[in-house]
């Protein structure tokens, strides 16, 4: 025998399957890999946000086990290419898809108690949660595409043809899962049932390859969709709770009867609804000093970063002449907002779901008032914090109009706001830091020179219900002058700045507790 003829005869499966049948379990892989991937953002999200880390820890160790997948599925097929065992490995990956969204709230909560620190948590605790939660299915499924390679190769002249129309299937099934599950499925049923839905399909498809009696097991397989969903983050007060497109949601009552809005993760308070006033005690009451700063009465408002509506609601009764424009990228939020937080009792105030620059970017409107408080916790996006992006701020900025942007920073750190008023001051010759909270500063720019005594004059006109600001305002208000490099669409470090703050103050033994200002009820 030649060698060409031993090679091909190297090549024969000991039992045959069709190609046919074969390209449907490898497209069918490839879509239960990627819906697995998106479907761990949603369970890690509620614990660990889905910031920049979270999803590297999850597009990281999904590729891991790719690769180990690929590795041991040529190996394994090389020794024992038959058309069960590929069934069997199928059948296992789906049967554990199944299995996670009822065991990942208990292992996501021992992750979080395990760690010290909210903030060492998003990156440790996304990291072992993926480890511990995705390592199996991932790596069973990456196994499917080279051992289809070697059942489906009859002749080794034609196994860049194979090898090609297989993974080409598998990533075409990948491009499906994807999209299906973040766009359809997940909005549309939940992440529970998405996998649930995922795991079906593989059965069917191991059923193709073990044979039609296991096909009943896909029949209990979809049965299960019909479970009632658990709650996706027990928490204590707990009143309400979904999946949108964006991001997880909670509504929770606190003790004094009061609701706040979280999201993801639920590092922060987004939206907080009082019953017997629009005052708030938090970051949301920074922007009541600005009507008075400026040199007119103001007209219109933009608001970047609408959430439930706390500080238009604010407005509607302090300064009910103000016409508010909201602008909230996810339509959930702003549902929930007029729901339990109040939304809809400024009648002077308009929803527009959009994203922010986008938004700013295709209007012509301007505005008196533009006001930024948008977060993808616990980070600004970084395209709302450019050079670039205050120039179309400035844009849209009425003559005599002010700007004012919510930052986040931590005690003895002020990189952040230090790098977002120098990359303001590229816009507007006038730009103010009010160190109002402990985790909050409100910057300030106007399109003219003013100087600090003209404010402290100006904010004396504030509503009277807000008079409890004014002196915090005075005595905490300094001037920025540009320190460093500005930032860019092409470099704006925002991540890297706020991952230093958070974990520096971390490690100095500090905790993320919000201080209040003098305007909440009995302080």
């Amino acid at each position: 025998m030649s060698q060409a003829d031993s090679l091909t005869a190297a090549a024969q499966p000991i039992a045959t399957v069709s190609r046919r049948r074969l390209g449907v379990v490898v497209f069918t892989a490839g879509a239960g890999t990627l819906a697995t991937e998106i479907a761990a953002s949603r369970l890690l999200a509620p614990y660990f946000g889905s910031s920049t880390v979270v999803w590297a820890n999850i597009i990281g160790l999904i590729l891991v086990y790719l690769a180990v997948g690929y590795w041991l599925g040529g190996k394994v097929a090389d020794r024992r290419p038959e058309p069960r065992l590929l069934g069997w490995i199928v059948l296992v990956a789906a049967l554990v898809i199944a299995v996670l969204p009822f065991v990942a709230r208990p292992v996501l909560d021992l992750t979080v108690q395990g760690l010290d620190t909210i903030s060492v948590g998003a990156v440790v605790g996304s990291f072992f949660a993926a480890l511990l939660l995705f390592a199996v299915p991932v790596t069973l499924l990456g196994a499917v595409s080279p051992f289809a390679v070697r059942l489906a190769l009859d002749d080794v002249s034609q196994a860049g043809a194979v090898a090609g129309r297989l993974y080409a299937l598998s990533t075409l099934g990948s491009i499906v899962g994807t999209f299906l599950s973040a766009i359809v499925t997940i909005p549309l049923i939940g992440t529970q049932r998405t996998m649930l839905g995922a795991a079906a399909l593989l059965v069917l498809a191991a059923a193709l390859l073990l044979g039609s009696r296991w096909q009943i097991l896909t029949v209990g397989m979809a049965a299960l969709l019909f479970v009632p969903a658990e709650t996706i983050k027990a928490t204590s007060g707990l009143v309400y709770e979904t999946e949108s497109a964006y991001q997880y949601i909670q509504v929770l009552q606190r003790p004094d009867g009061s609701r706040v809005l979280r999201l993801n993760e639920g590092i922060v308070n987004h939206s907080v609804w009082r019953a017997d006033t629009v005052l708030t005690g938090g970051e949301w009451d920074m922007f009541l000093v600005v009507p008075p700063l400026l040199d007119h009465p103001p007209e219109t408002m933009l608001v970047i970063g609408n959430a439930g509506g706390t500080t238009a609601r604010a407005y509607g009764e302090l300064y009910p002449d103000v016409e508010i424009d909201g602008v909230e990228i996810d339509p959930k939020v702003t549902e929930v907002g007029r729901r339990y937080f109040g939304l809809g009792d400024n009648p002077q105030l308009h929803v527009l779901t959009a994203d922010g620059r986008p938004y700013l970017a295709g209007t012509d409107k301007r505005y008196d008032i533009i006001a930024v408080d948008a977060y993808h916790q616990p980070y600004i996006p970084f395209y709302l914090a450019t050079e670039e992006f205050f120039r179309l701020v400035r844009d849209h900025l009425a003559p005599g109009g002010a700007v004012a942007l919510n930052v986040a920073r931590v005690p003895g750190d002020e990189r952040l706001s230090d790098a977002l008023g120098t990359t303001m001051l590229t816009q507007f010759p006038s730009v103010w830091r009010w160190r109002a909270l402990e985790f909050n500063q409100l910057l300030l720019a106007f399109p003219q020179q003013v100087s600090q005594a003209e404010l402290s004059t100006r904010v004396g006109k504030i509503a009277p219900a807000a008079e409890p600001l004014v002196a915090p305002f005075r005595a905490r208000l300094s001037a920025l002058g540009p320190t460093g490099k500005p930032l860019t669409d092409d470099r704006a470090p925002v991540e890297w700045l706020t991952d230093r703050m958070i974990l520096g103050y971390a490690a100095h033994g500090g905790e993320l507790e919000q201080d209040l200002l003098p305007t909440a009820p009995g302080q």
